[in-house]
């Protein structure tokens, strides 16, 4: 079976490792010549535990190949990005463009998947017409069917393996072919359904894990005008048997929960309104932790001094900045006079104006030390180092991740999110 997947991403490229792997010839895809090269060449451009390895078997036993574009294969997965529009609308382009690419090469009997996050009904109403201007049959000699991808970043090949996975066929025999498909390296379920209820699992998922998240946040603002520290309230209420509370933050990113709610929102504006509200909370969050910042400053008699902020991923230990709110933090900062100066230790190259790839860099003559992302290194920083480097010895923890009666004990004023001082 020759498979070719379009968009060798975070998610592309380890599931086209894990089909090479298991013993399929597969053509991996991308508009990235960059990332071409690096496919190639066994040099992942992105940071994923047992990639490399993976990588340089796949390509090494021939089953791996990387192509600018598409090959005449058995069956076709589109994993290609799926942003939203400043509007918040959902931006359509790349999934459309990825579909119309592979119509010259579409033969009868062929399997098209699309793993992207899109909105519900984009399989029957965009996907599938693109499709029928290929002569063929959709349903009948060309099967189609959305099956989303449900991994994190950091664990991706043993969820790939393990996880569940739907099956939303637009019809039954294309979801027969899915299943044989992926039956080669999924050992969890395989669910079935229909494409549009497929589609709106994925982003129920998200858009649930958003909503639990806007609700930790709006506990932290209220928490810390009624003097409770949020951590410890949330800790004991997570207890209860059915309660389960996520962390608050700074706000949320990444690649889709910060964005696929916006899905829901734009289908149905009218009656998306917890869901809008959840979003406008979580997006929130990066100015008012500004805010914050400025005050904590402003209360030490520091006028538009300097913040080392650590942090630029959008989860802690992956090196992904999609959608992170350390950078919206940290632009809210600059137009309040603030200097910022950013250090994340998953970032190996400068990607931001504001970015040192050190972290004595960052917190040279800096004010207050902000702690955005949970980064396992961050709990191991040398106070007494940071204290010689920094003008004021003031910390702000905003994750919770690090012992801060520790740093007091080395004569820093403490600060964490969630808590009134």
């Amino acid at each position: 079976m020759k498979l070719c997947i379009l968009g060798l991403g975070y998610i592309g490229l380890p599931t086209a490792v894990m089909f090479a792997n298991s013993g399929l010839k597969v053509i991996g895809v991308d508009t990235n010549e960059e990332v071409i090269h690096a496919v190639n060449s066994k040099v992942p451009l992105i940071e994923e535990p047992e990639l490399p390895e993976r990588l340089a078997m796949a390509v090494e036993s021939g089953n791996l190949h990387a192509h600018m574009e598409p090959q005449k294969a058995d069956a076709f997965i589109i994993t290609v990005p799926t942003p939203i529009h400043r509007d918040k609308s959902a931006d359509l382009s790349y999934v459309k463009k990825a579909v119309e690419s592979v119509l010259p090469y579409l033969e009868k009997g062929n399997l098209v998947v699309v793993e992207s996050t899109v909105p519900p009904r984009t399989i029957l109403d965009v996907v599938c017409p693109i499709l029928a201007k290929s002569n063929l049959e959709v349903g009948k000699d060309l099967y189609v069917v959305y099956s989303p991808e449900r991994v994190t970043l950091g664990n991706i090949f043993y969820e790939l393996k393990n996880n569940s996975r739907i099956i939303g066929g637009i019809n039954e025999i294309s979801s027969v072919k899915a299943k044989e498909l992926y039956e080669k390296i999924v050992k969890g379920q395989l669910l079935f359904t229909d494409a549009t209820t497929a589609e709106m699992v994925k982003v129920i998922e998200n858009t649930y894990r958003d909503i639990n998240i806007a609700f930790a946040n709006e506990l932290t603002r209220i928490a810390e005008q009624i003097g409770v520290n949020v951590w410890e309230a949330i800790e004991l209420a997570n207890h209860h048997p059915r309660v389960n509370i996520h962390q608050p933050g700074p706000g949320v990113g990444g690649h889709c929960i910060a964005v696929d709610p916006w899905f829901l929102v734009e289908l149905a504006p009218e009656l998306a309104k917890l869901i809008k509200c959840s979003r406008e909370i979580n997006d929130y969050m990066p100015l008012y932790t500004a805010i914050k910042i400025q005050k904590i400053l402003n209360e030490n008699n520091v006028l538009k001094g300097k913040a080392a902020i650590l942090g630029l991923t959008f989860k802690a230990n992956i090196d992904d900045c999609r959608e992170s709110p350390s950078i919206e933090l940290i632009s809210k900062l600059q137009e309040m006079g603030l200097q910022c100066m950013a250090y994340d230790p998953w970032l190996k190259d400068k990607k931001f104006d504001c970015q040192t790839l050190y972290l004595e860099e960052a917190l040279q003559d800096a004010d207050i030390l902000v702690i955005l992302v949970g980064h396992a290194q961050f709990k191991r920083i040398d106070i007494n180092t940071a204290g010689q480097l920094m003008n004021h010895r003031i910390i702000l923890d905003t994750k919770n991740h690090v012992d801060l009666k520790t740093w007091a004990k080395k004569g820093f004023k403490t600060y964490l999110l969630g808590k009134c001082n």
